[in-house]
This record gives C-alpha cells, sequence and structure tokens, in this order.
C-alpha cells in the first residue's frame, strides 16, 4: 500500500487513543535516553578501577569514583521507577478511553454481528494490549534504537571488539525475526483454544440445572476435558517454541560475553587494549544485547497483545460509534410499520417478509401464529433489537435510527419470551438500574404489573436480591417482576413477548389490567400471544404464518377469519387458534 493511502486511511480507535497519550510516550522516549546514556557507568567504572585506580593505587580516586557511581545508579533507578509508573499510567489510560466502547460493542456484537468470530473475548483482548503495555516489553523497544551507541563505543575501544558485538547483535535479531515469524500461528492457535475452553465452561455454569438433571455430566466433562486438552497441547507449543528462543538468546548473549573477553585478552596479549577494555567491553556488549533477550523473552505477550490489538480493532470497525442524533421529542402519536422484510444478523434467510401495519395511541395489537411464524422475530424489531432488512418501523414517523439506544429505550418496554433479570434487588431491575431512580416510580411501575403485593411479600421487599439470573425467584415472579420492568417510566411502546407462559390465572388478571393501563394512557401495546388469555387486553390482532401476514385488523374481524375452516380445495393449515374470542 502506498503511503498516500496509509495517510488517507481512517486510523483505528485504539491507534487514536495510544496516539493521545504522543506526549507520555515522548517523555519515555526521553527517560530511555537518559537511562541509556547512564548503562555505560559499569562499563566506564570498571574501565577507570583497571586502567588507572589500580596502576596508580589511589584510593582517593577509587572512593571518588565509587561516590559518583552510587549517585547515577540511584538517579538511574529513580528514572527508571518513573518510567514504569508512565507505561501503567498509558495502559490506565487506553483502558478507560476504550472500556465504554468495548462495553458497547459487548451489548451490540450478539445482535448485530454474532458470527463475526471477531471480539470473542473483547473485555480480555483489550486487557492483553494493557497488561503489556503497562509491563517490561515496551522499555526494550524503547531502548533497541540505543543499540547502535553501543556499538559504536566498543568499535572505539578496538575494531575486532567491535565486529564480535556486531555479529553477535545480528545473530540475535535474527533469532527475534524468527521468533516473530515462528509464534504468529501459534498465539492465533492458542487463543482460539483458550476461547473455546471458555465458552463451553460457561455454557455449562449457565446450563448446570439442566446437565445434573439430565445426566449429562460425564458427557459435558469429556466435551470440556478435550477443549481443555487441546488448549493446554497448544499453550505448551508456544511456551516450548518462545522457551526455546529465550534460551538460545541468553546462551549466545552469555556466549557472547565470553568471546568479547576472549577477543580483549587476546588483545591484550598482543599489545592492542588495556586490561580495563577487556571488563568494559564485556559488560558493555552485555548491556547493548539486553534489549534484544528482553524483547525475546516478552515476545509471548507482544505477540498476543498484537493479536489482540487485531482483533480490537476489527470488532470496533464492524460495531463502529454512532454520532448522537438530535435529540427528538417522546413519542407519543402512532406505531407504523411499512413493508418490513427481517432476516436475523449474519443470516441470508428471511423470517418474516413484507409486514405492514399502523397503530395510533391507545391501541392494542396480539400478533398471533403458529410456531417459526416470525411472532418473536417481530417483536425484536419493534423494540429495536434487529434491523429490518427491508422497509421501517417508525413512531410518530421518526425511524429507530433517529434515537441513540438509550434515549429510545426509554420509550420502549420489552418483555422478551426468556426472561433473564440482573443480577441486583428487585427495585434495581425495575428501574432498570438507572442511578438515584425515585422509589415512587419504581413502586408506580410495580403497581401497574400487579406485582406490589408479591413483591412486599419477599424477604426484603424491593430490596431483595434476584441472583444470578434471577435464580432465587420463581419463574412466574421473574416474568411479573420483567412485566413491570417494562412498565417503568410509562414507556409509549411495549413489546410483550409470551408475557402469561409462567403465569398462573391471578398474574393473567394482572397482565391484561396491565395492557389496558398502558391503553388508558395512551401508550401502544404489543403481545406475542399463545395463551388465548393475552388477548383479553388488545383491540387489534396481526396473524403470521411462515415469516408472512395473513391478516390484520380489529380483533374480532381477524379471529373470525382464522377460527374458518377451510374449503376442500383449501389445504388445511394449522393456525393460532384462541379458545375465547374476548
Amino acid at each position: 500500500m502506498s503511503g498516500k493511502a496509509d495517510l488517507q486511511s481512517p486510523k483505528s480507535e485504539l491507534a487514536a487513543a495510544l496516539a493521545a497519550c504522543r506526549g507520555t510516550f515522548v517523555a519515555i522516549a526521553g527517560f530511555s535516553a537518559i537511562l541509556n546514556i547512564m548503562a555505560l557507568t559499569g562499563s566506564l567504572f570498571m574501565l577507570e578501577v583497571y586502567d588507572r585506580v589500580l596502576p596508580s593505587r589511589s584510593v582517593p580516586t577509587l572512593v571518588g569514583l565509587l561516590a559518583l557511581v552510587v549517585a547515577v545508579y540511584l538517579f538511574q533507578g529513580f528514572l527508571d521507577g518513573i518510567r514504569g509508573r508512565l507505561l501503567v499510567r498509558i495502559g490506565m489510560r487506553l483502558d478507560n478511553a476504550l472500556i465504554r466502547r468495548i462495553h458497547d460493542a459487548l451489548v451490540r456484537l450478539p445482535m448485530e454481528a454474532p458470527n463475526s468470530g471477531e471480539g470473542i473475548h473483547p473485555v480480555r483482548d483489550l486487557d492483553a494490549v494493557r497488561s503489556y503495555l503497562s509491563g517490561p516489553g515496551p522499555t526494550a523497544l524503547f531502548d533497541l534504537p540505543w543499540l547502535p551507541l553501543y556499538l559504536a563505543i566498543c568499535f572505539a575501544f578496538h575494531v575486532w571488539i567491535g565486529v564480535t558485538v556486531l555479529v553477535g547483535a545480528l545473530a540475535l535479531v535474527t533469532l527475534t525475526l524468527v521468533a516473530e515469524a515462528r509464534s504468529r500461528a501459534a498465539v492465533r492457535e492458542m487463543t482460539q483454544a483458550s476461547a473455546e475452553r471458555m465458552r463451553l465452561a460457561d455454557l455449562t455454569r449457565r446450563c448446570a440445572e439442566t446437565v445434573q438433571a439430565l445426566g449429562m455430566c460425564s458427557a459435558m466433562s469429556a466435551r470440556w476435558a478435550a477443549a481443555n486438552e487441546s488448549h493446554l497441547a497448544r499453550q505448551a507449543a508456544l511456551s516450548d517454541l518462545t522457551g526455546g528462543f529465550g534460551s538460545a538468546s541468553r546462551i549466545m548473549r552469555m556466549l557472547l560475553q565470553s568471546v568479547v573477553l576472549a577477543v580483549g585478552a587476546y588483545l591484550v596479549i598482543q599489545q592492542q587494549a588495556t586490561a580495563g577494555i577487556i571488563i568494559a567491553s564485556s559488560i558493555l556488549s552485555a548491556r547493548a544485547l539486553a534489549p534484544v533477550d528482553l524483547a525475546i523473552a516478552q515476545w509471548k505477550g507482544f505477540a498476543a497483545a498484537r493479536q489482540a490489538k487485531v482483533r480490537l480493532d476489527k470488532l470496533l470497525a464492524i460495531l463502529k460509534s454512532r454520532p448522537a442524533p438530535t435529540p427528538l421529542p417522546a413519542p407519543g402519536k402512532a406505531l407504523t410499520v411499512d413493508n418490513v422484510s427481517i432476516a436475523p444478523p449474519d443470516a441470508q434467510r428471511v423470517v418474516v417478509q413484507d409486514v405492514s401495519f399502523a397503530l395510533k395511541a391507545g391501541s392494542g395489537l396480539g400478533i398471533i401464529g403458529p410456531s417459526a411464524s416470525g411472532k418473536s422475530s417481530l417483536a425484536r424489531l419493534l423494540v429495536g433489537i434487529w434491523r429490518p432488512a427491508r422497509g421501517s418501523v417508525r413512531l410518530d414517523g421518526a425511524a429507530f435510527d433517529q434515537w441513540t439506544s438509550d434515549g429510545l429505550g426509554r420509550h420502549l418496554g420489552y418483555l422478551p419470551q426468556n426472561v433473564e433479570l440482573i443480577e441486583g434487588t428487585v427495585a434495581e431491575n425495575i428501574s432498570r438500574f438507572v442511578p438515584d431512580a425515585k422509589p415512587a416510580d419504581v413502586i408506580e411501575a410495580a403497581t401497574a404489573a400487579g406485582v406490589h403485593e408479591l413483591i412486599v411479600g419477599l424477604p426484603q421487599g424491593y430490596d431483595t436480591p434476584v441472583g444470578e439470573q434471577g435464580h432465587r425467584l420463581s419463574a412466574g415472579q421473574q416474568q411479573r417482576i420483567a412485566l413491570a420492568r417494562a412498565l417503568y417510566g410509562n414507556p409509549f411502546l411495549v413489546v410483550l413477548d409470551e408475557p402469561n407462559s409462567n403465569l398462573d390465572a391471578e398474574g393473567d388478571e394482572a397482565l391484561s389490567r396491565a395492557i389496558l393501563s398502558v391503553r388508558a394512557r395512551g401508550g401502544i401495546v404489543a403481545v406475542v400471544a399463545h395463551r388465548p388469555s393475552a388477548l383479553a387486553g388488545v383491540d387489534h390482532v396481526l396473524a403470521l404464518a411462515d415469516g408472512r401476514q395473513q391478516a390484520f385488523g380489529p380483533k374480532d374481524e381477524v379471529l373470525a377469519k382464522i377460527i374458518q375452516r377451510p374449503t376442500p380445495q383449501q389445504a388445511p393449515r394449522k393456525m393460532f387458534v384462541p379458545a375465547v374470542a374476548g
């Protein structure tokens, strides 16, 4: 790619966050320059001791040099500590800059790109990048540019010493490049194996009751053990690879020191160098190649951080940040669904086709049809979880993308078919975890859902913890509290997907009253129903079959059409047939 194309290509969000730390990187580079100059202290001290102090036997000179060395080393340690702290702060700043985008991606990924294969663990990827930046790895990258300085000093001692160190440096750099080429695929395979292992572990944890009740423990354990074995094998292969290269680099560096000593000794024998040069050049060669050795030792973390960065860049590119649209007034007039077709995210198959209807404020819609007719898909569309493949959904004439997610959510209520409460108290779940929610609003929503008496009967009332995924409550209690959550804030559009699947007769009555109360205050309710009792509070019905709209209109008219028997020429078809029409 040309330089011009590179300049025109958009910068990734991760690169932009790192670019915002440019000033700190410049400061670290400055500290690294001072530290690398100070790193010459040991070599120069040994050179002076052997070439000046010992021949002159001057104790004051030795004490003066030692005092100077102590002061330099103390200052060097101080600067090295500051450099490490700055790297940690860069990692923290990067995390703070991206953590909200990463959380936004966690929420949007299952709905917009569930099969993208990117960002399986975006939080863990961000941790990998931050951990590498906060560790010793980057210091090697800042120290490597000073390798020519050490080589120049070695050449200043003697050309053969310089050549020896140069050959050793080239050998270590070659080893580093080979390590890079060999470890890239190994890191990618280990990351994938680790993700699969954690996915199976989380799946087993979430389905623990089913696994235990159906005697699936051994089967799931064998499946997880196989994934764990694959992960361990790839981790061992990567560790063997990086460990082997690390051992080779350390051996080469120690061997180089001995070779430099031997070359220096030869030069002393030939009277071409002093004894101090032998020790000084040996120490200097070790210091010159230390960044290369550290880079190889940290290569595993570098490779993991680099691949994590690639995954994060792809993930954030797929789920781009949306600019905040101009705030709109709260909807309160109508819901319009215009010729929509729906396909699940990342799927080519259309599950709902050409559905159109309009509802005015105060209306109630029952969505009926056989299983797999597209009812739940339509419910997801009505609350903005899925986007239409064709057509549009509008509130008061405005499409959903004219609101932010949080802005639209305040005007919507949603009770999904599979109810999941979030770990916290009952009041927090009803208030949708809004900070400083007013208790009066929480109680109002619970009363509208007919669940206030049930809640105050719990051990701690509204402050009762629901547990992870609401496991401390029964299925019926969870569903009724989720209904109160859907009604919180008096949203204009309330969508209920099989809201009475776990309810008893008392719950059914409370549900009907809640639907009528929403309509009475000028809201719109859409109810996906399999049980006829859920239709008691609606005045319109939409019938679906095979993802297509069969009928829409006033409840009595549509139900009358559906319960008509097919003529002999018509193939009989299973359709939702309510037991009561009221």
